[in-house]
C-alpha cells in the first residue's frame, strides 16, 4: 500500500511538471508512517528532531500537495485544525472524537453503513459520499 502510494504521489507529481524532492520524500514517508490524523504542526514537530532544514511552509504546502494527488484527505474535527489522514481507494470508514483530549478514534461498521444505504434509497436519494464523526468522551477521559 506504502509503494502504491509513493507511486500515485510520483505519477501526480510528473503530471503537474513538479520535481521530486529529498524534502518531499521524507515527508511521505513520515506521513505514510504515522496512524494517527496527523495536523501540519504534528507532522512538522514529527520531522523537525531529524531533519532540521524542512520548515513548516514545506510541510505544510507538501500535505496540500499529497490531498491534491488523493493520496491524503483533509479532515476538521471542530478545533479549528485542519487534519490529514491517508486515503486508500475503497476503503470507507467513520470517525469517534474525543471532545477532551483530541483523540481521534477511526471505526468500520456494516450495520451503519447499510442503514445509511436503506434511508437513502427510500427517499430515492443516491449517496456520493459521506462522513459520519461522533464528538463525545474517550474511555481515558471519562475515568
Amino acid at each position: 500500500m506504502k509503494r502504491a502510494k509513493k507511486k500515485a504521489f510520483a505519477d501526480f507529481m510528473s503530471q503537474r511538471g513538479l520535481k521530486s524532492t529529498k524534502q518531499r520524500d521524507i515527508i511521505l514517508d513520515c506521513f505514510l508512517s504515522s496512524d494517527r490524523h496527523l495536523s501540519i504542526e504534528e507532522l512538522y514537530l514529527k520531522l523537525r528532531s531529524k531533519h532540521p532544514n524542512i520548515g513548516y511552509a514545506t510541510v505544510y504546502r507538501t500535505l496540500k500537495l499529497f490531498a491534491e494527488a488523493g493520496i491524503a484527505r483533509e479532515m476538521q474535527f471542530g478545533d479549528g485544525q485542519t487534519r490529514y489522514e491517508h486515503v486508500s481507494e475503497g476503503e470507507h470508514h467513520d470517525h469517534l472524537v474525543c471532545t477532551k483530549c483530541g483523540h481521534i478514534e477511526e471505526f468500520e461498521n456494516e450495520t451503519i453503513e447499510k442503514l445509511q444505504d436503506e434511508v437513502a434509497n427510500s427517499r430515492g436519494f443516491l449517496i456520493e459520499r459521506h462522513r459520519l464523526e461522533i464528538y463525545g468522551l474517550c474511555a481515558t477521559c471519562r475515568k
